[in-house]
């Protein structure tokens, strides 16, 4: 237990086989895209390193915070299916752990900062829109109760990056619980044939899940991995129910990019549905769809299976007693999944539970939005102001129009509503709560992205501070929550490595 916040190494002091020495490469004219204040108060970050010229420097390669020892991890994956048996943090830098009064730790760490030993023969550099993106999504996510890494600052670095073409550069502070990968499991016991791994399972297991360790007094490695591969596979189901719920694809759910945390990492081709449909998809590199938005409850629990199939090992020394553990864990990830998933449709469809004849009405919804091309998250708004029957003070006639087919699914749905259980106004403030009304959308995220490469910064603050408070009204959202017209619309994203 710290008494004021400190940086502290724990994970770099397992050694040379988890981490490298790494450092930042020199910006030229690195300047302040963004910086998160309320984040950095948060951290009860110090006044000497806000938004300063001490810390703009030591963020863009010009020196280090006292205290911090930059390193990169290594960690492998399955990419797209095809396992890479050495991947690593081949464009980020991790300065260390910053643990706060009562002991909570974060990884705060540069992403885009230059090249690391596992940077493959990559620049290890970012352009300005996936630091964008990643800056304005992963906080809206969080705002939108999503568990999430974080972005503490952007900087351009007055650089050039060349990708398909000459772009500017930017490097992203990013601020998250861990970064330990399904992937550094899967280095461990895959490309290590398992040296390092036990010691690997019990750090991450008592950084993330300490309680529970106390809980069922895990002592042994055996019980921590259990621990391990029981909670994440709960939390991982939980995040993708919640994913699924907003309409958030994330583009490139390789096993690299799930933390042991459950919190959602890697905002680089990611995108929210505009027009709701089942299999949509965005991102640039994944040409067959295998992370469309429809598949990506089947792709994590394949994930966790992986993850699984690693820790087999050190879950028990008997191979059918590893096997029946891990198998009866992989095989309620359906389950933890459903209950999750329903918990949000229910409430936002404004129902007091989701009954069994409760699919007929979710699907039957969700079909009529694909059926009629209407927006996701401007239909689940109207349904909520259906419900409030107060819509008169918003926009949302203006920014929405029922089809006829959504508006006799409304009789149903109202027949439902009358057979809830509980008071109506607990039933409604949940609903309120579960439907945002602005996200960001694609086409203004591609906005903010478009000034930001020519030095602009305006717009992507106000983008900032719009989805800050995204589940209540403000008086530019004809704007901020409209759908994109056919000009605006976003159809492939992009990662940027």
């Amino acid at each position: 237990m710290t008494t004021t916040p400190t940086w502290e190494h724990s994970y770099q002091n397992l050694g040379a086989p988890y981490t490298s020495t790494a450092n930042s490469e020199r910006a030229s004219k690195p300047e302040w895209m963004a910086w998160n204040n309320s984040l950095a108060e948060s951290l009860n970050w110090p006044a000497a390193w806000t938004k300063s010229d001490e810390a703009l420097k030591a963020f863009s390669g010009h020196g280090d915070l006292p205290g911090t020892k930059p390193s990169a991890s290594v960690y492998a994956g399955h990419q797209f299916g095809q396992y890479n048996p050495q991947l690593g943090d081949g464009r980020a830098v991790l300065l260390g752990e910053w643990v706060l009064e009562d002991g909570k730790r974060y990884d705060i760490q540069l992403k885009g900062a230059g090249p690391t030993p596992y940077s493959r023969g990559g620049d290890g550099l970012s352009p300005v829109g996936p630091v964008v993106r990643e800056y304005l999504l992963s906080e809206a996510m969080h705002r939108l109760g999503v568990p999430t890494t974080r972005a503490l600052a952007a900087i351009a670095t007055g650089d050039s990056v060349f990708r398909n073409d000459r772009e500017p550069g930017a490097v992203m502070v990013r601020v998250a619980d861990s970064h330990l990968r399904f992937g550094s499991i899967q280095y461990f016991a895959m490309t290590r044939e398992g040296e390092g791994l036990s010691e690997l399972v019990s750090y991450a297991t008592h950084r993330h899940y300490q309680a529970m360790i106390e809980a069922k007094n895990a002592t042994t490695p055996a019980l921590q991995a259990e621990v391990l591969l029981e909670e994440t596979v709960k939390r991982i189901a939980s995040l993708v129910a919640h994913w699924q719920s907003l309409g958030f694809i994330h583009g490139v759910m390789n096993t690299d990019n799930m933390l042991l945390s459950g919190q959602t990492i890697d905002y680089g081709p990611c995108a929210f549905v505009d027009t709701y449909k089942a299999d949509a998809k965005f991102s640039a590199i994944d040409a067959q769809g295998r992370y469309r938005l429809s598949n990506q409850p089947g792709i994590a629990h394949w994930n966790t299976s992986v993850l699984a199939s690693c820790l087999l090992k050190i879950l028990s020394n008997e191979e059918d007693k590893a096997i029946a553990f891990a198998q009866a864990v992989i095989d309620e990830f359906p389950r933890w999944y459903t209950e999750a998933y329903k918990a949000r449709m229910a409430a936002k469809l404004g129902l007091d539970a989701f009954r069994e004849d409760d699919t007929a009405l979710l699907d039957n919804f969700l079909q009529t939005l694909e059926t009629d091309s209407l927006d996701l998250t401007l239909a689940y708004r109207w349904l909520t102001h259906e419900a409030f029957e107060d819509s008169h003070h918003t926009p949302i006639h203006q920014l929405f129009k029922p089809s006829d087919d959504l508006l006799a699914w409304r009789t149903e749905w109202a027949r439902r509503r009358a057979a809830n259980k509980g008071p109506s106004d607990e039933i409604n403030s949940r609903m309120a709560q579960a439907n945002p009304v602005v996200i960001p959308r694609n086409h203004q995220v591609a906005a903010s992205i478009a000034a930001a490469e020519v030095g602009d910064y305006g717009y992507l603050e106000q983008a900032f501070q719009r989805w800050q408070s995204p589940f209540e009204w403000a008086d530019t959202d004809i704007l901020w929550a409209a759908a994109p017209d056919a000009s605006e619309k976003v159809t492939r994203t992009f990662c940027g490595t």
